[in-house]
């Protein structure tokens, strides 16, 4: 496994983040668990979780799956960098969710409970609240810190001007601020190269790409179809439209001799401000199958392929629709 630091942080995180959102509804609790043993035997240190994981009425199913893991001792706990995220709507009754402070103190406690730890590594904001000021957030977070509950903070699904005022209130009030970005990144997503990483490259953020094979359509569906096995969720919606791209795709993978949802992850890695990817196994061999991205370095004319097949926005904002 390699490791890097996460954004401008001292920590070290492996290549690959561990996913666990189909802990419970998809995946029971012994499976995940055996899911997480793997993943450290192959050297994966970063697991990532949000509080309303388990959905509708098992919202805090995955964390207290996460947690039962970790009660199981041996070092799991110590050789985990955790990740979860809190804003989700945890009831019905106000103030059960968003950023508030209030929020922040409750969502967190009920967290360090569910996942059985007295800290988290990495604490998200699951979306911009955009009801709350930032110096609202900050402090709630500041406090959190100084009593040890949280390390680092992070954002998920944030704009690039997100990011900047967050960042410029942090450095304010003399604040670490973010040291993380959790976006939907992939070959065929490709919508933050405008904003959003050259905000985290210019900030010093660790950019963590979720839906890497934007649900299913890179990860080899054309093939899966042939085998008779039905498409779902993100690749559902968007296979038709993309059906000429993924052909090509999936050709290409075959001249380079991978498998497609290990060209997919290889491509994040090779690009800029990308600490770590999520990968969310279902399944054990699900999870021995896309180690192998770490391995494949694609070289420039691979990438320059993979660009013609999957274009851009045309590079970062404003050139990629201006001058």
């Amino acid at each position: 496994m390699d490791y890097t630091h996460l954004g401008r942080t001292g920590l070290s995180v492996s290549r690959l983040c561990l996913g666990t959102m189909n802990f419970g509804p998809v995946t029971d609790i012994v499976d995940s668990h055996d899911i997480m043993d793997r993943a450290h035997e192959l050297g994966i240190n970063f697991f990532d979780s949000a509080n309303v994981y388990g959905w509708d009425q098992n919202k805090g199913q995955t964390e207290s799956i996460v947690g039962n893991w970790f009660s199981r001792g041996e070092g799991r706990r110590e050789r985990t960098v955790l990740a979860t995220k809190l804003y989700g709507d945890m009831g019905t009754w106000p103030n059960e969710g968003k950023l508030s402070a209030l929020n922040i103190r409750r969502a967190c406690e009920a967290s360090l409970k569910r996942l059985q730890t007295e800290y988290i590594d990495l604490y998200q904001m699951h979306h911009i609240d955009r009801a709350t000021p930032w110096d609202e957030i900050w402090e709630a977070f500041e406090v959190l810190r100084a009593q040890g509950k949280i390390l680092y903070a992070g954002s998920s699904n944030f704009a690039g001007w997100h990011i900047a005022k967050a960042q410029e209130n942090a450095r304010r009030r003399n604040y670490l601020g973010l040291v993380a970005e959790q976006s939907l990144y992939n070959l065929a997503a490709r919508t933050v190269e405008l904003e959003v990483l050259p905000a985290a490259l210019d900030y010093g953020l660790g950019v963590i790409p979720w839906s890497p094979l934007q649900g299913g359509l890179l990860g080899g569906i054309l093939r899966k179809l042939d085998r008779n096995r039905s498409k779902g969720g993100r690749a559902n919606e968007t296979l038709e439209k993309n059906r000429d791209a993924v052909e090509a795709y999936e050709a290409f993978c075959d001249e380079l001799g991978e498998e497609p949802a290990n060209v997919a992850l290889a491509w994040l890695l090779h690009q800029p401000a990308v600490t770590a990817p999520i990968i969310g196994p279902r399944t054990i061999d699900q999870l021995n199958g896309v180690i192998k991205a770490i391995d494949i370095t694609l070289d420039e004319k691979a990438l320059a392929r993979l660009d013609e097949i999957w274009p851009g926005p045309g590079g970062e904002a404003p050139e990629a629709y201006s001058w």
